[in-house]
């Protein structure tokens, strides 16, 4: 239901589909130039759920991480094949100006000990709520429970709404949909079927667990434990972190940054091979020198404990290698390269994030869609990717930045 009335102006507004991140950040670009302009610029927000920024309130269950701190260069090289296409839009809104965003909405940040950013209240709770009533006091009306639908044979678009179908035509229109993780919130890329003449790269799991075949006596005793202190390495990267054991795989910061990697191998070739180094901070002579000592009546597993330092769970993912038919006979050698045989990606919807979207060709430089002028898109939907650690907000931010500004040169050029 709509929090501040109808659409009856003398001129349509311009129509934000979407209410997470993306979309409140680019209803805010363009409200507030409006507002400083004094042109009477309009803005709804149409949302499919009962409230918006669900997701960003998951996010911030564990800590907000809104950026990272680290120099713009290393920044920019996180998003990989697409850091072109972001470059200038993060360029424009950086990390420093997400900061002073949010420090303006009376939330304090602070940088982690890893680089990462979060809200001193360290959640999204405080921040959401300021944020909504900033935008209010702009003149942003944000419309609930409306699931687009596409646009009709002329133009218009197509909302299912409490009272029905709805159809608008607005100034000017951002899409703002999301990606396709965690669909009980609100994006599920039902949007990709209105989209398929522009050109939508196939959705696919970003930042995501593995399953793994485990043998039963494994999983029973290891589900829900944490990896930690491991390093993990696959095609000639190493990633040092931890990972949590599931029913039916793996999952956990370090996974989630080989996952890009893992989730193409996987798909051109099947299973794929990732090695687990279980003592990272030894050398394999030091380690060997260790296990070279008799054994003499101890078990393996306190064998291993003992000689090598390994926690029970570590100890246990050796003992699985060693039941698939690894050699027992370089004991060192596996405990510094666990095979970990991973099945393939979790479903999509189990993901952090999403990769593949609407893709960049589709674009013009100020993110409007080529074929339908007037349309901009920004966020997730797009076709990119980046690991966890603040760089999924930012460039959601940073195209929505640079997605308003595009509204509002398109509007101008046109004269309202």
């Amino acid at each position: 239901m709509s929090q501040t009335g109808t659409l009856n102006r003398p001129r349509e507004p311009v129509a934000v589909i979407g209410g997470g991140p993306a979309g409140l950040m680019a209803a805010e670009v363009i409200a507030r130039a409006g507002a400083q302009a004094g042109d009477g610029v309009a803005v709804t927000v149409l949302e499919r759920m009962p409230s918006v920024g669900r997701k960003l309130l998951m996010a911030g269950r564990g800590g907000l991480n809104l950026t990272h701190g680290e120099n713009l260069e290393a920044f920019l090289d996180r998003y990989g094949p697409a850091r072109p296409r972001l470059e200038a839009a993060i360029t424009a809104f950086p990390p420093d100006s997400l900061i002073a965003w949010c420090e303006g909405l009376g939330q304090e940040t602070f940088v982690g000990s890893s680089g990462r950013v979060f809200p001193k209240a360290f959640k999204a709770s405080p921040l959401l709520r300021a944020w909504i009533a900033r935008l209010a006091a702009m003149g942003v009306r944000i419309e609930t429970r409306h699931r687009w639908l596409g646009w009709d044979a002329g133009g218009a678009l197509r909302f299912a709404a409490p009272e029905g179908e709805r159809r608008l035509t607005p100034a000017a229109t951002v899409l703002a949909l999301g990606g396709a993780s965690w669909p009980r919130l609100g994006s599920d890329g039902a949007w990709t079927a209105a989209l398929a003449s522009v050109g939508v790269t196939p959705l696919r799991p970003a930042n995501c667990g593995f399953t793994v075949a485990w043998s039963d006596i494994f999983r029973a005793r290891f589900e829900g434990q944490p990896l930690k202190r491991v390093a993990f390495r696959f095609a000639g990267r190493v990633v040092r972190g931890e990972a949590v054991i599931t029913a039916d795989g793996i999952e956990g910061g370090a996974i989630y940054a080989l996952s890009a990697a893992l989730r193409d191998a996987i798909a051109v070739a099947g299973p794929a091979t990732v090695h687990v180094d279980l003592r990272p901070d030894l050398t394999e002579a030091t380690l060997r020198q260790r296990l070279d000592a008799p054994r003499r009546s101890q078990s393996l597993s306190t064998f291993l404990r003992k000689a090598a330092g390994l926690p029970s769970l570590a100890v246990g993912l050796v003992q699985e290698a060693l039941h698939a038919g690894a050699g027992a006979q370089d004991l060192a050698g596996l405990v510094k390269a666990v095979p970990l045989r991973l099945q393939a990606p979790r479903p999509l919807a189990r993901a952090i994030s999403t990769a593949g979207g609407i893709a960049f060709d589709a674009l013009d430089g100020r993110f409007m869609l080529r074929d339908r002028p007037g349309v901009f898109a920004a966020g997730e939907m797009l076709d990119w990717e980046a690991p966890t650690g603040g760089y999924l907000l930012q460039a959601s931010f940073s195209t929505a930045v640079a997605a308003g500004h595009g509204v509002l040169a398109w509007l101008a050029e046109r004269g309202g």
